[in-house]
């Protein structure tokens, strides 16, 4: 299973912050779409990605304030990226060995959209499944 097939099935809804803004509306824009992650855009183009992670640590190294942060001071700048040809345990490796839980997935300097670690999970399970459900259906009808 290529990472353009889990796209496909998972939908490529982009939300996104700016640099400039606040990171106190990027957590509201979080918890209000249910997300683990911002893509950062400035002008048209993908300058970072801010995830859970980098805010708590923001959190957590100001006393609890982010006051007037801004997105672009603890954003990951030039995050580690996929292509949509790439196999999906070749995400999982990249994922395991980076550290990072949502990947964006880039094709010739566009941005198709972002995988976490939830969706490849959720992947490959149905794709068990399904394969499964395959096996069996075949060793039930075959000839005795």
């Amino acid at each position: 299973m290529q990472v353009k097939e889990v796209l496909r099935v998972k939908g490529n809804r982009l939300v996104s912050a700016e640099p400039a803004g606040r990171a106190v509306e990027a957590i509201s824009t979080m918890a209000k779409e249910n997300l683990g992650s911002l893509v950062v855009m400035e002008q048209g183009r993908m300058v970072g990605m801010l995830t859970f992670h980098e805010l708590l640590r923001a959190l957590a190294s100001r006393g609890g304030v982010l006051g007037e942060l801004r997105v672009g001071d603890i954003m990951v700048r030039d995050p580690v990226t996929a292509a949509p040809e790439m196999e999906v345990n070749d995400l999982r490796r990249t994922m395991l060995e980076s550290g990072a839980r949502y990947l964006p997935v880039m094709q010739d300097g566009r941005l198709l959209g972002v995988i976490s670690f939830r969706d490849v999970a959720k992947a490959v399970l149905e794709e068990q499944d399904f394969e499964n459900k395959m096996l069996k259906g075949y060793i039930k009808n075959w000839p005795a």
